[in-house]
């Protein structure tokens, strides 16, 4: 697992920590509407403990009883998008960074087996969080306990 911060970033040395408790709202870019998916599941528990989840996919109207958008730039910017979860192969991760520089995101998380170097690196460029190659499910339950 990588994490980085922003430099400037003024709250404890645990950024995951300090990721989960301060942002809840996830945009869930993957999302399938199939229980068999880890992107299902994952998400099902985060949004069991509290956060408020957008699932992003072209090929979904509504996962989790929520409603699916195409892309991230097609989300009302009154959802106020915080945490852009990835469920995609790493040759798919920088168009989604784009999107999330461009919608405002405060953090870009890839799930475990997840890396990009490059978009990484653009991301934080940028000022966002970027956590590679972990799972927001397991992080949540080893840090917050739920």
């Amino acid at each position: 697992m990588k994490t980085y911060a922003p430099e400037n970033w003024p709250h404890s040395n645990d950024v995951i920590s300090d990721i989960l408790k301060n942002y809840k709202t996830i945009a869930v870019v993957g999302l399938s509407s199939n229980p068999r998916r880890p992107s299902f599941g994952v998400t099902q528990c985060i949004l069991s403990a509290g956060y408020r989840i957008i699932p992003v996919n072209p090929n979904e109207t509504e996962v989790l009883g929520e409603k699916s958008y195409p892309r991230l730039e097609d989300i009302p910017k009154s959802h106020h998008i915080e945490i852009v979860d990835i469920f995609r192969r790493s040759e798919h991760i920088p168009p989604v960074v784009d999107s999330a520089i461009a919608v405002g995101a405060k953090v870009i998380w890839m799930q475990l087996g997840i890396e990009n170097q490059n978009a990484a690196a653009k991301a934080r460029a940028a000022g966002l969080f970027v956590i590679e190659d972990a799972c927001i499910l397991i992080e949540h339950r080893q840090r917050l306990g739920r």
